[in-house]
């Protein structure tokens, strides 16, 4: 390490110095960052990277996180050629099936990986054990295999990506611990060690199982919690002549397999989880001289697994236990890792790795690095970036149940629909005990109770979607589906994320963040998305005009802290310094009327003239409803005729009562949350995080209509200016309505793989399937036939013109 004094100044610091922060420092220099230092407290790889398993597999669920694991292969491969090679092994994977419904989550992951060109196979037990003979085969169904997964040591894996940023400029000083974060004006202005102080403009904290502790000086939260894993090294008992064996999961049994040596590492994820150094009432402390450190041995808890082990691998209880690893490791609430920027400009975390983060190592150092240089993450990243955890993780009692819940779900199969359990219920509706009085069935979102659909409306099963998509479906969403098609629907949306910007500059502020024009007078409503300056949609949302330097912001319950995080970024960035941003989403309830008799039902309500001449779509007045003065905005988001009302959050009961009471005699449902679904994507409307995201820009999303024609500037205006469409978002359609589609199954025309479906589900009203799919121009043709491959067998839909349904549009402009 670097034997200099510390500068006083870099560019660049990095606080860590595992896989992630060695990764990181790697991916900048070859970027031409160099001027670069790396911190950290004690030696390199001292905090979880040395008691890491080393198992890389590439194919996971979300394609970012894939693409950045068969980047991290490639890096290994590489550095494997280099003077410090990190013992990179290309083994081969095996991952079991001991129950039907874990075959058909191996036939699914077969079809995302077609899409990677990831030679992902079905392979029988026999050949299974042919690859692995140290296997029993008892109960085991099926298996795949990867051939080009492997294994690393994780410690020389840091090393080597340590001396490649080294030869390349970066500093590199360990045994030097921060003590504090100074800012200044909303950024990073300077670290203090020590030994001296540096300035800087950008931090990296990769801390690992530290970083939240690192976070806590600027104040931002990173809710990682460290959590004892364990495994255990046998003794060596294996021929040294004998192929490398391929590493092994059989997750029905909650456990893992690959070789040390000539002996085996086996761990797993026990259900009864132990968390380290946080508890309900307190974050993580973990002591200042906890370095290169293990926890103490817990048999008791690892039982279970090692009872399951000896079942799968017989020679398991014959052999014996060369060491038992006990070593904290951060995970998240959701098992993705924690990347980005936070609310602090310049402050950016790469961490909680969630016990896969040597697979990933590389692909994280590449993405973040990236983002650093660019400003804005150049891949689609929201399942990873640190803003999508809402205000709820502030609660260390919030934080350690979602952790816990996660760590203990680890292997289970989690299929569509399925709603987290623990550190509920959270946030509510003023109208939550009226929907619980009603037979209401919650789900969450952001910590916030909603209503999924209610019991009293399920009927029959006859459209029941066969496998994956029926597990937790309800004919209840149907039936709430065609009432809003027919009469009205009622709707809760009082999660919605909701803002306020204000100020003298609030206009030309918007509308150099937004691509539509946004500024268009009092009463005027805009939908409209805020681009990145590559063109890639950042955010979508509405933007009401209700004064002349007041807006109101209306987006996603999930997006407030990306999408509002967003718009202070740019603020802060941009010199805007008379604008206010205020978030006001717990201010105000917010409920949709939607249907043909959305009119005649909200004119009993109120007094207010609602007539199309007098209340034109996409447009907002003040009206009175129950005595209440409430914003009524008339747009849609299920293509129907309808308003979205804002009312007092403490006049939220009263004024959904009132909206119940007019619609009685009409035909009115109250309905939930997947009829929004199923209606929306019949009529073609865009889900931010589904079909549309960062790497997406609007034209080929078919959201052109929502860009102005007239602005001369907004941020990612250039980039549309200069792009050449090569591909657009179609709509599939599929004669069987049970046959849904559910987002990463492999498209494929004339025997060719052209792409990947988005999203799916079912419309009730064309009574068809329905999906989404990017697809090169050239297969982009209305009648075109495609086929879908779901879990391992093809089913044909057609292309189809949009929107699905009305698509002339008259029905929203009644």
């Amino acid at each position: 390490m670097s034997k200099s004094p510390l500068p006083s100044r870099a560019k660049i610091v990095i606080i860590g110095g595992g896989v992630g922060g060695t990764s990181v420092a790697f991916h900048l220099a070859e970027l031409g960052e160099k001027d670069v230092i790396l911190l950290d407290r004690n030696e390199l790889t001292s905090g979880s990277t040395f008691h890491s398993a080393g198992l890389v597999g590439q194919l996971r669920a979300d394609p970012t996180l894939t693409k950045m694991n068969m980047h991290s292969v490639d890096l290994y491969r590489r550095l494997q050629k280099t003077d410090t090679p990190p013992s990179w092994r290309e083994c081969g994977s095996i991952k079991l099936a001991s129950t039907p419904e874990r075959m058909e989550e191996i036939r699914r992951q077969i079809g995302w990986a077609r899409t990677f060109n990831l030679d992902l196979k079905e392979i029988s037990p026999k050949e299974a054990q042919e690859l692995f003979p140290l296997m029993d085969l008892e109960g085991v169904l099926g298996a795949s295999y990867l051939a080009s997964d492997g294994q690393v040591d994780p410690s020389q894996l840091a090393m080597a990506m340590a001396a490649g940023a080294r030869a390349a400029g970066v500093q590199i000083f360990t045994h030097t611990r921060v003590l504090s974060i100074q800012t200044e004006k909303g950024r990073v202005k300077s670290v203090t060690t020590d030994k001296g102080v540096i300035e800087c403009e950008v931090i990296v904290n990769c801390g690992g199982m530290y970083a939240p502790s690192i976070a806590r000086m600027v104040d931002v939260r990173v809710p990682i919690v460290p959590m004892s894993h364990q495994y255990l090294i046998t003794d060596n008992f294996m021929d040294a002549n004998a192929p490398l064996l391929p590493s092994l999961r059989d997750p029905d049994s909650l456990i893992y397999f690959r070789q040390e040596v000539q002996g085996l590492l086996m761990g797993g994820y026990e259900r009864n989880s132990k968390a380290w150094s946080a508890d309900y009432q307190n974050f993580d402390d973990i002591p200042a001289n906890f370095n290169n450190q293990l926890l103490g041995e817990d048999w008791d808890r690892f039982e279970e697994i090692a009872v399951n082990s000896q079942r799968r691998v017989p020679k398991m209880s014959e052999i014996g236990v060369k060491s038992f690893i006990n070593g904290p490791e951060g995970f998240t609430p959701d098992n993705e890792f924690c990347l980005g920027e936070s609310e602090v400009g310049g402050f950016f975390v790469a961490a909680g790795f969630c016990a896969h983060g040597i697979a990933g190592a590389g692909g994280i150092g590449k993405v973040v690095a990236e983002w650093v240089v660019a400003g804005e993450p150049t891949m689609d990243l929201w399942h990873m970036d640190i803003k999508r955890f809402g205000a709820s993780y502030k609660s260390p009692d919030f934080t350690l149940k979602r952790i816990s819940e996660n760590y203990e779900a680890y292997y289970d199969i989690h299929y569509p629909g399925e709603e987290r359990q623990s550190a509920r219920p959270g946030k509510k509706s003023p109208a939550y005990e009226w929907h619980a009085a009603n037979t209401a069935v919650f789900g969450e979102k952001s910590s916030w109770e909603r209503v999924n659909y209610y019991a009293n409306h399920e009927s029959d099963d006859s459209l029941k979607p066969y496998g994956w998509a029926g597990k937790h479906w309800s004919s209840a969403v149907a039936a709430e589906h065609r009432a809003t098609r027919e009469n009205a629907g009622l709707f809760d949306e009082s999660s919605f994320a909701k803002a306020i910007v204000s100020g003298e500059q609030a206009a030309e502020f918007l509308n150099w963040v937004c691509a539509n024009d946004v500024v268009k007078g009092v009463g005027r409503t805009v939908y409209t998305q805020a681009l990145n300056t590559r063109g890639g949609i950042e955010s979508d949302y509405t933007v009401t005009q209700t004064g002349e330097t007041e807006f109101f912001i209306i987006t996603g319950t999930a997006f407030s802290t990306h999408d509002f995080g967003w718009l202070e970024k740019q603020k802060r960035e941009g010199g805007f310094n008379d604008v206010t941003i205020k978030i006001v989403t717990e201010e105000f309830a917010c409920f949709a009327l939607m249907g043909p008799k959305a009119r005649t039902i909200l004119s009993k309500a109120t007094d207010y003239d609602l007539s199309h001449a007098n209340f034109p779509f996409m447009h907002s007045r003040e009206i009175n409803i129950a005595g209440t003065k409430v914003r009524a905005t008339r747009l849609t988001y299920v293509g129907e005729l309808g308003w979205e009302i804002y009312a007092p959050v403490a006049e939220g009961k009263k004024v959904w009562e009132a909206l119940v009471a007019a619609g009685d005699g009409e035909g009115l449902m109250p309905c939930g949350y997947r009829a929004i679904e199923s209606l929306r994507l019949e009529k073609g409307y865009r889900a931010w995080a589904g079909e549309i995201n960062t790497e997406t820009n609007p034209y080929e999303a078919g959201l052109g209509f929502a860009i102005s024609k007239k602005k001369e500037k907004f941020i990612g205006k250039d980039a549309l200016d200069t792009a050449k469409q090569s591909r657009k978002l179609v709509a599939m359609t599929f004669d069987d309505i049970r046959q849904v589609p559910l987002g990463n199954e492999p498209v494929r025309i004339n025997g060719s793989v052209v792409g990947r479906v988005k999203s799916g589900g079912q419309g009730y009203t064309i009574n068809k399937a329905i999906g989404y799919a990017y697809l090169p121009m050239e297969h982009t043709t209305a009648g075109t036939s495609v086929d879908v491959e779901f879990f391992g067998t093809w089913a044909t839909g057609v292309i189809c013109a949009e929107p699905l349904f009305d698509p002339e549009n008259s029905k929203i402009r009644l």
